[in-house]
């Protein structure tokens, strides 16, 4: 496609960086969504479930099935043609992942901006090929491998399951997916609800990072106090702590940390939930946070705890 190196695509990434606080919390009841990759399995059933939440999916694409219909939303070849005649400004990736960065890529052309991409397994090449472009033109990506976004009550795309989300004022970005419901729901358990949800991805590279949805949500009237869910491995917890020290932030965050009882050198779960020597550890991120004022919660549930404290103060 084309080459890239990581210096030059960390330099593109600053840039993105400084310009995304006006992009709001990138999805709402206006989200116009095209679904590539709608006609495999799993693009059709989430496409039921997306649709049954609420979420406005105007078109599909898969290239050879143009002219079918899924869930009653006509399917294209290309998005060039789903743009032309239903104008979505939105996507979300269930394609297999040697052809991500082509769909992906094929999304920024046509001129989408925010583009979600589930798929697991997607080549590191091909995902800074992607974000790359992505920078290039102006789009936000959200993973690869990410279980997607959710703005309570108005749009879901993704494989979050709908019903554990409450509508408020708690923004929530994560790591890790099935920490995203069970703290998305003891959250609403305790009549916490939450403004928009985040799951950035669990690769080692991905797109939108934790500076650039907090970034989002501190420039979003709606949201009082953010979540953090991070994990081992990487360093996007302790570069996030960096930003924090200077960023001026005023809304509260609680952070939780997986895998404190995780093994060095072995994954756990992710491709990105690795501890490599000292680097990436639970309690290097924790303390991290703890020195630029973040709260840590001990436990999952301990989250609306911490929350419920602040918020009621």
């Amino acid at each position: 496609m084309f080459s890239i190196t990581w210096k030059k695509l960390q330099l593109e990434r600053l840039k993105f960086q400084r310009g995304v606080g006006n992009t709001g919390i990138l999805i709402d009841d206006s989200t116009r969504v095209l679904v590539q990759g709608i006609t495999g399995f799993q693009g059709s059933l989430h496409t039921k479930f997306m649709l049954s939440y609420g979420t406005k999916i105007v078109a599909g694409v898969s290239p050879g099935k143009g002219g079918q219909k899924v869930q009653s939303i006509p399917v294209f070849n290309t998005v060039k043609e789903a743009q032309k005649k239903h104008s979505p400004n939105t996507s979300i990736l269930f394609v297999p992942a040697r052809f991500a960065a082509k769909a992906a890529c094929e999304a920024i052309a046509c001129g989408i901006k925010t583009i979600v991409i589930v798929t697991e397994h997607v080549p590191i090449r091909d995902t800074i090929q992607i974000i790359y472009y992505a920078s290039k033109n102006g789009a936000i990506i959200v993973g690869p491998n990410s279980p997607g976004i959710i703005t309570p009550k108005s749009c879901k795309l993704g494989i979050m399951p709908g019903h554990v989300f409450k509508s408020g004022n708690v923004g929530l970005i994560s790591r890790s997916g099935t920490l995203t419901y069970e703290i998305a729901y003891s959250l609403s358990q305790k009549k916490i609800g939450q403004s928009t949800c985040i799951g950035i991805g669990g690769d080692p590279i991905i797109g939108i990072s934790f500076i650039e949805c907090l970034n989002l949500f501190r420039d979003d009237s709606k949201t009082k106090a953010i979540v953090l869910i991070g994990e081992i491995g990487g360093n996007l917890e302790e570069v996030t702590a960096d930003f924090l020290k200077n960023a001026n932030f005023s809304k509260p965050i609680v952070a939780y940390i997986a895998g404190r009882a995780a093994p060095a050198e072995k994954r756990m779960g992710h491709a990105g939930a690795i501890i490599r020597g000292q680097t990436g550890t639970a309690e290097h991120k924790i303390r991290a946070f703890n020195n630029v004022g973040v709260q840590i919660a001990e436990k999952p549930s301990d989250v609306a705890i911490l929350l419920r404290k602040i918020l009621d103060t």
